[in-house]
């Protein structure tokens, strides 16, 4: 007989999106001409994208997502015994830790708190972490994964390497994860890197390869950029899709030998249109069974929270139906996470 004491759930979920928006006639352009608003639509597949207002910031957004989670399920913040902190390096304070502001704002006062980070993909990982410290310590019984994310103040619009990142927007989210559950239970886990891509994306400027002076501040807020355009576009070709197949197999097999036909609900990351259809085309599943985030582009880490949100809102997810979220940060790393929604 299965204990149930030993199943890991999610107990709920929390979001804050920005009221502000930005369109894809605002995106084309920013561009100058580069890109029209109707290739950035049915291309890029970008309607709209939130961006932050004047009090977004990555550690307050994460924070804001923790007590939209927190009302969602009626818990005392007390019970948390820790917190997971998957926002971005981009948030108020360089060099503080955002899991212990988070535990500050939501009064959380009996968890201790980490930050991860493994870019676009610490959602997924961080999935897999709180599960595996769960079943290992018996004092952690309720996980806080919470986060902002901001990254697309750094993009550059004129710059025409940087299409693939016009969709990065502004948000948080956040899991609850708790022992004892009976529904909402996170199963398998695959994550796969590949570190030879470790340094062909990233912020150019403003590190210690590449300081701020007084002559490229200006030009260094805006350099999130591609580091070796070519070797990243070479590279992914060749290994990005199989390895976000593996991923997806792996992670069904861990989850009790399910296979791509158990799929019910695909939680897809926002990437361009072609690749989205492919995807579903590649894995025999229909539009009735994801949501395309045209209306919000790419919250980085935030789209696995929001992903869940509208299936469910949509009527996609349905009680006792197998979820599937998949993510890629760049690094470069793929993860896919399974998980039983309901009873």
């Amino acid at each position: 007989m299965t204990n149930n004491k030993e199943h890991i759930g999610i107990l709920g979920y929390g979001l804050y999106i920005p009221e502000t928006f930005v369109t894809a006639a605002e995106i084309a352009s920013a561009t100058d001409g580069a890109w029209t608003e109707e290739n950035i639509i049915k291309k890029l597949g970008i309607v709209r994208k939130p961006i932050p207002g004047p009090e977004d910031g990555t550690q307050r957004m994460g924070a804001l997502a923790a007590q939209d989670a927190i009302c969602r399920t009626g818990i005392d913040p007390k019970e948390i015994d820790l917190i997971l902190c998957v926002g971005e390096e981009w948030k108020e304070y360089g060099m503080t830790t955002s899991a212990l502001f988070i535990q500050d704002q939501i009064g959380a006062t009996n968890a201790w708190g980490i930050d991860i980070a493994n870019r676009c993909c610490t959602t997924c990982s961080a999935l897999k972490i709180a599960k595996d410290i769960m079943k290992a310590d018996s004092e952690v019984s309720t996980v806080l994964i919470a986060g902002g994310y901001r990254n697309g103040d750094w993009v550059d619009y004129k710059d025409k390497n940087m299409s693939m990142m016009y969709n990065l927007g502004a948000g948080g989210g956040a899991f609850i994860l708790r022992k004892g559950m009976t529904r909402n239970l996170v199963l398998g886990s695959h994550i796969i890197a590949d570190g030879s891509l470790a340094l062909t994306a990233g912020a150019e400027i403003g590190g210690i390869k590449n300081p701020f002076t007084p002559d490229n501040i200006d030009e260094g807020y805006k350099s999130l950029r591609l580091l070796d355009s070519e070797k990243m576009k070479s590279r992914l070709n060749e290994v990005s899709i199989p390895n976000w197949y593996r991923c997806i197999d792996e992670s069904l097999k861990k989850s009790g030998g399910l296979t791509r036909k158990d799929i019910d609900y695909l939680g897809i990351l926002h990437f361009k249109r072609s690749q989205h259809e492919m995807m579903l085309e590649d894995l025999g599943l229909v539009d009735e069974q994801t949501v395309y985030l045209e209306q919000y582009g790419h919250i980085g880490q935030v789209d696995q929270m929001l992903t869940i949100d509208l299936g469910l809102s949509t009527g996609k997810i349905k009680d006792g139906g197998l979820v599937v979220l998949i993510a890629a940060g760049i690094g470069y790393v793929w993860a896919s996470t399974c998980i039983r929604w309901g009873r």
